[in-house]
């Protein structure tokens, strides 16, 4: 458990301060008298480098020797409006985007990273109903399961003033179109905003290993991304995570940006929103994610590690995920509905060397399974040529089976075609005057980061033209 450890003296002036601070705060501890217990003392001792240095406060198996209360607030998340602890790991975009959001508005948190403890697990599942999801922020002791910053703002009580100043371009979306924006756009002395709805980098940063961009004969996405991040603030872009754009309008040249929390003025707009993934649409999908079914490797595979899994699909994504988990995870079964898988031959060749994978081809995905607790079992599969039916039982499935473009904010404020992908012309020109559009969300556009990045250079040179 989230036990914290006091380590002092009664005749102690700081530890009796500490005491009194944790217990002002409602913060629960054990207090262990250096006095009374030997072992005690040599814990302290071993943690000082031989120095009796009291008070010793150890926080989830770290250790702080006499902190002063802004360091206890900080560690433990300690606010004027209360206490706030976060429940993510590293790897899960939106617990990133909720730590900058906290850290940007001054708000002491304490990170309890799900990966690092059982404990912590196990208490994101209890709070969930047996879904671990992430992250999951409790505020004096309230739990809100991945809150955005709109919710965060009003819990919190933060003051966020309405932003006047007026920039060339509004980027919407901060993968690997958008930062290429950015940067061109920079070095064009053009002021830039991205604004990001969840965390920067997009689907590149979900990731693992990306072997196919220029320059990197191996890169993982999140470095990459964090790379060309770093690149467009290093050249003046200003990004605000945690911001959904709502509406677009066009008032006396300029665009206005309204997002959940506040309005943005700028000159040009880029939509760079990229997509999301595709649900099979079968029964008991909807009730299980989060709970057994997951569409992204990198975020939610460390839950499965030494645990038998299904990837669902026969494409670059599908064979790329499922190569990567099979390095953790017990099993990996690959189900495809075709005869024939539709990835690379350099991807269905890496399977054959794999001993942990089974395909299961020309399989149709009927509905999911689930125990008599209500979580995952299974999958149940249809063989297309023999007509059975068939249960393949596993501890979770990941779905890889396309991508749909995050375009519904923009329906009737710029053309989409059927499949509602936005529509373009010449360079990267939407059909609205000073909108532009680049990656995943454009119609014809091709879902590789090499790519996206292209398509961000050609939307600079269209802000270009038309702020000239």
């Amino acid at each position: 458990m989230n036990e914290i450890l006091l380590y002092g003296a009664d005749w102690c002036p700081d530890c009796r301060r500490a005491k009194a601070y944790l217990k002002e705060n409602n913060i629960a501890y054990t207090f262990i008298d250096v006095d009374l217990d030997k072992e005690a003392t040599a814990k302290v001792e071993a943690i000082n480098n031989g120095k009796r240095i009291i008070p010793t406060v150890i926080i989830k198996d770290k250790s702080y020797t006499n902190p002063d209360n802004v360091e206890l607030a900080s560690v433990l998340g300690i606010n004027d409006v209360g206490r706030v602890q976060l429940y993510g790991a590293d790897w899960c975009p939106d617990c990133r985007r909720a730590k900058s959001f906290l850290r940007d508005n001054g708000i002491n948190f304490e990170f309890i990273d799900v990966d690092q403890f059982d404990w912590a697990t196990q208490k994101v599942e209890e709070i969930n109903n047996g879904k671990r999801i992430i992250p999951t922020i409790l505020i004096n002791g309230l739990p809100y399961t991945n809150p955005d910053n709109v919710q965060l703002t009003d819990l919190l009580s933060i003051n966020i003033e309405k932003e006047h100043k007026i920039y060339d371009t509004i980027i919407i979306g901060g993968g690997a179109a958008g930062l290429t924006t950015s940067i061109y756009a920079q070095r064009d002395r053009f002021d830039t905003l991205i604004l990001e709805k969840s965390t920067i980098g997009g689907n590149a940063f979900l990731t693992e290993k990306i072997e196919n961009y220029p320059g990197f004969q191996s890169i993982s996405g999140p470095k990459l991304m964090e790379k060309m991040e770093e690149q467009a603030k290093t050249y003046g872009a200003v990004i605000k995570t945690g911001e959904e754009v709502v509406d677009i309008e066009k008032q006396d040249g300029l665009f206005s940006v309204k997002t959940k929390s506040t309005t943005f003025l700028g000159k040009t707009i880029v939509l760079s929103t990229g997509s999301t993934y595709r649900k099979l649409g079968i029964p008991n999908e909807d009730e299980l994610i989060g709970s057994g079914i997951h569409f992204c490797a990198t975020c939610d595979g460390a839950f499965y590690r030494d645990k038998d899994i299904i990837v669902v699909g026969g494409g670059n994504s599908a064979l790329e995920e499922g190569i990567f988990l099979a390095g953790f995870c017990k099993s990996v079964k690959i189900v495809n509905r075709s005869k024939n898988f539709s990835a690379s031959e350099t991807y269905v060749e890496k399977l054959e060397t794999i001993d942990n994978i089974s395909t299961y081809m020309n399989k149709t995905s009927l509905e999911f399974v689930s125990d008599e607790n209500q979580l995952f079992k299974g999958l149940k599969v249809k063989d297309n040529d023999t007509k059975e039916e068939s249960i393949l039982e596993a501890d979770g499935v990941f779905i890889f089976i396309g991508l749909l473009p995050n375009t519904k904010s923009f329906k009737g404020i710029v053309k989409l075609d059927d499949n509602g992908f936005i529509q373009t012309t010449g360079l990267a020109q939407t059909s609205v005057d000073g909108i532009f559009a680049a990656g995943d969300c454009r119609e014809g556009a091709i879902a590789q980061v090499a790519a996206a990045t292209g398509e961000g250079v050609l939307a600079s040179y269209g802000i270009r033209n038309y702020l000239k």
